[in-house]
């Protein structure tokens, strides 16, 4: 695989975006961010899509764990 050139990259990265923002948006019904789902794993390499996946996780979970929300599983609390 070559590099992204600049303007792959912003697409990328816009597609990750309007993708986030959706998934915040609806986080009751994400399938109504199906579309831009597979515009941002089209528009994106397939690494940068498992990275950025993993990167929306450590944030979403770094968040509630800063605000006192995050509450442990039950198997973490017995271990």
């Amino acid at each position: 695989m070559s590099a992204p050139s600049m303007k792959e990259r912003k697409a990328c990265w816009d597609a990750r975006d309007f993708y986030w923002k959706c998934l915040d948006e609806n986080t009751k019904d994400t399938s109504k961010c199906d579309k831009l789902r597979c515009s941002f794993e089209n528009l994106c390499p397939q690494q940068w899509v498992k990275y950025f996946n993993k990167r929306r996780d450590y944030l979403q979970y770094k968040a509630q764990m800063e605000s006192g929300q995050f509450l442990p599983s039950e198997k973490t609390e017995k271990s």
